[in-house]
């Protein structure tokens, strides 16, 4: 008894130190950028460099304005989610409620080979297939654009969705279903008004990864946007929070260096913010 419970609390001390290491390094990232960040914010001006429409970091005259960045990244994010989120949410409950066996095992198959692909893979298959035929398709100047992100963002989350969210509906206790059956109502019927339900934290939680990884997608974004720091138009070139920072990393200096850890900051707390915006409205959405 003694051995069992000393176990015990061996394993949960290690539970509680690998919690505490997570915790420290998140806390340890947010000092770091916060240190780095706000040098430049004090010397260009949070307004100037928040809500300026220019970022010209190597001219001669430089000006630090992230605002196209800034709205870049919510267009970006926002229509990746659009067509990515119905499509992964659909696709999970064909997977877990609907599927044959046999189609499963593939499309689940499927889904986990896109998650492990790497981005820079996505990046170039964009690059030579979508980007020539969003140009041949919609007769622009050039096809790298705000619409080719999207698109590649939104399969890109894809297989954060399909996962999270079949492992969510089958959690569904099975007693539900079948009282919702016996009371007449139809299996699909069942499945998107006593499942999804049931499921909604973790499907709200397969949403909040695929933002994550929208937002925070650098290198396949940055081969099929064009890259160009301007207003974001949906088939002009456009630079996201994370390209600026990956574009410029590698040679900048001085206030142009700060300037880039200000915009990791920036997206640091933009994602900080939508995700306890998401976990607000679902605890709201629980109470209620």
């Amino acid at each position: 008894m003694n051995k069992q419970k000393t176990f015990e609390n061996m394993i949960h001390g290690i539970f509680l130190l690998l919690g505490l290491i997570t915790v420290g390094c998140v806390l340890l990232i947010t000092l770091y950028l916060v240190l780095a960040g706000i040098p430049a914010i004090r010397t260009i001006g949070l307004k100037d460099f928040l809500f300026n429409a220019r970022w010209a970091s190597t001219a001669k005259e430089p000006s630090y304005g992230i605002l196209p960045f800034i709205l870049t990244s919510v267009y970006g994010t926002a229509g990746a989610i659009l067509i990515g989120v119905p499509i992964g949410f659909l696709t999970s409950v064909y997977l877990a409620k609907m599927a044959p066996a046999k189609i499963r095992m593939i499309v689940s198959g499927a889904v986990s080979l896109l998650a492990g692909i790497p981005s820079v893979v996505y990046g170039l298959v964009g690059m030579m297939v979508l980007v020539p035929g969003i140009r041949k398709l919609f007769r622009v100047p050039d096809g790298a654009s705000l619409l080719a992100a999207i698109i590649v963002l939104a399969v890109m989350i894809l297989p954060s969705i399909i996962n999270v969210s079949i492992t969510a509906l089958e959690a569904v206790p099975k007693e539900y279903e079948d009282a919702s059956l016996a009371l007449g109502a139809t299996p699909v019927e069942t499945w998107f008004k006593v499942s999804v339900p049931a499921a909604r934290s973790g499907i709200a939680a397969a949403v909040v990864l695929g933002v994550g990884r929208a937002i925070g997608e650098a290198m396949a974004v940055m081969m099929v946007s064009g890259n160009a720091p301007n207003l974001p138009e949906l088939f002009g070139s456009v630079r996201f929070l994370t390209t600026a920072v990956a574009s410029e990393m590698s040679y900048s200096s001085g206030l142009q260096r700060q300037a880039l850890f200000s915009i990791a900051l920036v997206l640091f707390l933009f994602i900080m913010l939508i995700n306890a915006a998401l976990n607000f409205f679902l605890k709201r959405s629980k109470e209620g």
